[in-house]
C-alpha cells in the first residue's frame, strides 16, 4: 500500500463498501440505525472528499501525484489497481459526495426493504466513485459495469408501476454501449503492444494511434476513428445523446425520488466525463474530425430535449426531458475544443448536477404528500393548483432551483450555459444560434410548469398538503447555497479544473 495523501483515495472509493458492510451486519428491524449508519458513512466520505478538495493543487494541470495509488492486479495481463484524480474527476468526485448524503437524508421514509436499499444504494457509490477515479482501463470497464447491478435492482424493486421495463431498459441500452467500450479497450490493448502499459488511460493518450490502420470485413479502416466511434456510442448512451436517449424518461419517472437524482445527477456525467478521461486524450485527431457531427447532435440534443419536456403533463417527466436537453449543452462545449467551452462543459456538468438535483428532490417531497405527478391528469383537470398560498417555503426553494435550472443570471446555470457559448460561436456559429432557441423553450415549459402547479385557486386537494418539514429543508439547503454560491463566486469549481482542461485543449489543438 502507498503511504501518506495516496491512502485518501482508497478511503472515498472504499468506505461506502464499508458502508454496505455494516448494513449487511445490521439487524433488519434496526430500520432507524440502518440509516444512520449509512448517512454516517456518507457524511465521512463528504468529509474525505472536502479534504481532498483542500489539498489539491490547482496549478498542476495532470494527475496529482500525491494521490496516486498503483498497485499490480492481474500481472499476467498487465491488469493495475490504478487511482489518480485531476481537476476534471475532483469536481464529480465533489458532486457525487454530496448528493448521495442529500440522499440519504431525502430516502429516510423508505420502508420497503430498507436494509437492501440502503445497501444497494452505498454500494451504487462506491461504483461511481471507482468510474471517476480509476485510470487503469479495465479497472475503469469493471466499475463502469458492475454499477449495473445496484442501479437495475433500485429501479426495479424500489421504482413505480412500469418498474421491472424501466430497470430492463436501462440495462439493455447501457449494456449494449459498454459492449462497444470492451470491443474498444481490446482493441487498445493488441494496438499497444500488450505490456506493461496497455491498460494504462495516461500512457494511452496522446494521440499514439492517429496513422493506425485496421482491416475489417476486407475493408480498411482508420484505427482511431473506428474505435473513437465505439467509444463515442458507449459513452452517448449515458449522456444519452440522440437518438439513444429512450431509456432515461423511463428510467426517470419510474425510479425512486433519491435514484432520479443521483440519475440525472451523477451517472449521466458519467458519460460526458468517458469522452473527458478516455475517447478525447487517446483519439484527439478522430475527436477533431467528428467536432461538427458531436456539435450538431448537442444541438438536437438542446432543441429536441426542450420540446418534448414542453409537451409534458407529468412533471417528473418534464425534468427528465429537461436533462436532455442540459446535457446537449454539455456536448456543445465538448465539440468547442477552446478553452471557454471546454471549462463550461465540465462546469454545467456540475451545476447541472444541483440544479436538477433540487428539481427531483422537490418533486419527490410533492410526490409524497400528493401520490401523484400530474400537472395536467388525462382527464384535462389540473392536477396542482395554488401550491404558492398553500406551500410557501417549498414554493421558495423551487423557485430558486427552476431559475438555477432556467440559467438565469446570478445562478450557478447562467456561468456554466455563458462560457460555453462564448467558446463555441466562432468554431460553430450557426449552431451557437439555434441553441439560443433551446433556452427560450426552456424558460417557455418551466413556467408554464409554475404557472399551473403554483399560480391560480388552491385546488381541494392541496388543501390538505403540508409545508416542508425540517429535514426536508435541512437536506435542501446545500444544494440552495451551490446554485447561489457558484452563481455568483464560480471560481472554487473553475479554479480547480482549470489546468487540466487546459491541457486537454492543448492536445487537441495539435490536431
Amino acid at each position: 500500500m502507498q503511504a501518506g495523501s495516496s491512502q485518501l483515495l482508497n478511503w472515498i472509493l472504499w468506505m461506502p463498501m464499508l458502508g454496505v458492510l455494516g448494513v449487511l451486519l445490521l439487524p433488519k428491524d434496526k430500520k432507524d440505525w440502518i440509516r444512520m449508519w449509512s448517512l454516517l458513512n456518507t457524511a465521512l466520505t463528504l468529509v474525505f472528499s472536502v479534504v481532498l478538495y483542500m489539498k489539491f493543487d490547482n496549478t498542476v494541470p495532470g494527475m496529482q501525484s500525491p494521490f496516486n495509488v498503483v498497485i499490480p492486479w492481474i500481472e499476467n495481463f498487465h491488469i493495475f489497481y490504478r487511482l489518480g484524480v485531476d481537476g476534471i474527476s475532483l469536481p464529480m468526485v465533489m458532486l457525487t459526495s454530496l448528493l448521495f448524503m442529500i440522499c440519504i437524508l431525502s430516502s429516510w421514509t423508505i420502508e420497503k426493504s430498507v436494509k437492501a436499499y440502503f445497501a444497494l444504494f452505498l454500494f451504487l457509490q462506491a461504483c461511481i466513485y471507482g468510474v471517476f477515479l480509476s485510470l487503469d482501463f479495465f479497472l475503469f470497464y469493471v466499475f463502469w459495469e458492475v454499477m449495473l447491478i445496484p442501479m437495475f435492482f433500485l429501479i426495479g424493486i424500489w421504482g413505480g408501476e412500469n418498474r421491472e421495463y424501466a430497470a430492463v431498459k436501462f440495462f439493455l441500452y447501457t449494456f449494449f454501449g459498454s459492449i462497444l467500450m470492451l470491443v474498444g479497450m481490446v482493441a487498445l490493448y493488441y494496438a499497444s503492444g500488450s505490456n506493461a502499459e496497455s491498460f494504462n488511460i495516461l500512457a494511452l493518450s496522446g494521440g499514439k494511434f492517429t496513422s493506425l490502420t485496421i482491416n475489417i470485413f476486407g475493408s480498411t479502416f482508420s484505427f482511431s476513428k473506428l474505435f473513437f466511434v465505439f467509444m463515442f456510442i458507449g459513452f452517448a448512451i449515458k449522456v444519452p445523446v440522440f437518438p439513444f436517449h429512450t431509456w432515461l424518461p423511463h428510467a426517470h419517472v419510474q425510479a425512486p425520488t433519491a435514484i432520479s437524482v443521483i440519475l440525472a445527477g451523477v451517472l449521466l456525467k458519467m458519460g460526458t466525463y468517458g469522452f473527458l478521461r478516455i475517447a478525447y486524450p487517446i483519439f484527439p485527431e478522430a475527436s477533431v474530425h467528428f467536432s461538427s457531427a458531436i456539435a450538431w447532435l448537442g444541438l438536437i440534443n438542446v432543441i429536441y430535449g426542450a420540446l418534448c419536456a414542453m409537451a409534458q403533463t407529468d412533471v417528473k417527466k418534464l425534468i427528465a426531458y429537461s436533462s436532455v436537453s442540459h446535457m446537449g449543452f454539455v456536448m456543445l462545449g465538448l465539440a468547442a475544443m477552446t478553452v471557454q467551452g471546454m471549462n463550461g462543459a465540465v462546469l454545467q456538468m456540475f451545476n447541472h448536477g444541483t440544479s436538477t438535483a433540487m428539481m427531483f428532490l422537490l418533486i419527490g417531497v410533492l410526490y409524497e404528500r400528493s401520490h401523484h405527478r400530474w400537472i395536467v391528469r388525462p382527464d384535462g383537470t389540473k392536477g396542482f393548483g395554488g401550491l404558492y398560498t398553500q406551500l410557501p417555503r417549498y414554493s421558495i426553494i423551487f423557485i430558486i432551483a427552476m431559475f438555477a435550472s432556467m440559467g438565469l443570471p446570478g445562478l450557478s446555470g447562467f456561468i456554466s450555459e455563458a462560457l460555453i457559448f462564448l467558446g463555441i460561436y466562432e468554431r460553430f456559429t450557426t449552431i451557437t444560434v439555434l441553441a439560443l432557441f433551446g433556452l427560450l423553450i426552456g424558460a417557455a415549459y418551466l413556467l408554464w410548469m409554475f404557472k399551473r402547479m403554483f399560480f391560480g385557486e388552491v385546488i381541494e386537494e392541496c388543501k390538505e398538503y403540508t409545508d416542508m418539514n425540517a429535514r426536508e429543508i435541512f437536506y435542501m439547503l446545500p444544494l440552495c447555497a451551490a446554485v447561489i454560491i457558484f452563481g455568483i463566486y464560480p471560481a472554487p469549481v473553475l479554479n480547480v479544473m482549470r489546468a487540466s482542461v487546459g491541457q486537454l485543449v492543448s492536445l487537441l489543438s495539435n490536431y
